[in-house]
């Protein structure tokens, strides 16, 4: 068995929801945009944020469409167009056609890449990446589903991938819970990121979820909505007014307790390194598979289920449990909750244990409102080098 390609840290800028803004972004390998660089999708936005980010200088760049570039949605853009430019409708085509014949683009709807990093002066690294801009419909808005096709929609992505790019983020993580507006995250994407466990998955979307958590998945086998072992919540090095600082989050072996962001690097493989990372400033352990049993032979009203739940979680945990059943019909009162059936290894990928979920979004503020931004997020991470 050959051994295993070396790893070199790979700087990857992360930005989402930019609404046409054009803000000074940090020096990196590869740029990621998870959505929402337009307010209408105009050829005009298009064509200025393609010019926007090969002024900036990186090798790549990887882009999502969003709700908000609604041309790139071209069966919604066809049929809703008056109500967005009645007095000039746009082309598609034309409007697609500027992300995908940029040199540096790699612009994906629902589909998936390989990223080969060939630059001599950078770090000739590669990923597997997923990209799509869809998420759950609200309003009158591009790349919108409905909650009965969600598990078909997010089945598509590859139990392959390194990096997961999508507009919306998962339910309960980097989701700012439930917006202002009303909206949340996907609860199916969240599955799904349960069984592929990519290193990374970058969206947007809400605003108020800007953030970073270090997800520790359940290993092998578990049961809904208990599929995380931990969260470790990121803090921002470049937070507060006048702070001249990177908002750094450092993935690599080197990394590890320099309190960049996070109490220590990915941990991408099984085997080692306990719960390390999930103190402090975690949201708290879920149960085990005994104590589920227990649970499930004690009380099938869900008082126990409740107790415990009071007991070993955070606010933001509990909310997370309770959300995930709620959404699965689940129902303490009626005395209706039955814990789902176990998950089989064979749908989880093997050798991967946590996730790193960014929440990118530059606007602060919600869109059509007063306009605070946010820094983008770098992340710094090691990835396998390449050979010619």
């Amino acid at each position: 068995m050959p051994p295993p390609p070396p790893l070199s840290k790979t700087r990857l800028v992360c930005i989402s929801d930019t609404h046409n803004q054009t803000p000074k972004l940090p020096r990196g390998d590869v740029l990621i945009c998870a959505g929402d660089f337009s307010n209408q999708g105009a050829r005009g936005e298009v064509r200025g944020f393609v010019e926007w980010v090969a002024k900036a200088g990186f090798e790549r760049v990887v882009v999502v469409g969003g709700n908000h570039d609604i041309t790139l949605d071209t069966p919604f853009y066809t049929q809703h167009w008056p109500h967005f430019h009645n007095q000039s409708k746009q082309s598609p085509q034309e409007c697609r056609a500027l992300l995908t014949n940029s040199p540096s683009i790699t612009y994906l709807q629902h589909e998936s890449a390989i990223i080969k990093l060939s630059s001599p002066t950078g770090p000739h690294t590669q990923f597997s990446v997923f990209g799509s801009p869809y998420s759950p419909a609200h309003k009158l808005w591009a790349f919108g589903y409905e909650p009965d096709a969600a598990k078909v929609l997010w089945d598509g992505i590859p139990m392959d991938a390194d990096v997961v790019v999508t507009h919306t983020p998962p339910a309960g993580h980097c989701d700012g819970q439930v917006s202002t507006d009303g909206r949340a995250g996907c609860e199916e994407l969240r599955r799904r990121l349960w069984s592929v466990r990519p290193m990374l998955h970058i969206c947007g979307h809400i605003h108020e979820g800007r953030g970073v958590e270090k997800v520790r998945w359940r290993d092998g086998i578990a049961r809904a909505p208990f599929m995380e072992d931990g969260v470790e919540v990121w803090k921002d090095p470049g937070a507060g007014v006048g702070n001249g600082k990177q908002s750094l989050v450092d993935l690599t072996g080197r990394g590890r307790g320099r309190g960049v962001g996070f109490s220590t690097s990915l941990e991408t493989c099984g085997g080692g390194g306990g719960n390390a990372g999930f103190s402090g400033e975690g949201k708290g352990r879920l149960p085990t598979e005994r104590e589920l049993d227990g649970i499930a032979k004690v009380d099938s009203k869900g008082a126990r289920l409740k107790n415990v739940l009071d007991r070993s979680y955070s606010r933001a945990v509990r909310d997370l449990a309770q959300r995930s059943s709620e959404d699965r019909g689940w129902d303490e009162q009626d005395g209706d909750i039955v814990l789902e059936p176990r998950i089989s290894r064979g749908e989880v990928r093997q050798g991967r244990r946590e996730t790193c979920i960014v929440n990118a979004a530059i606007m602060a503020s919600n869109w059509g409102g007063a306009k605070k931004f946010n820094k983008p997020i770098v992340v710094d991470i090691d990835l396998p080098v390449w050979e010619e």
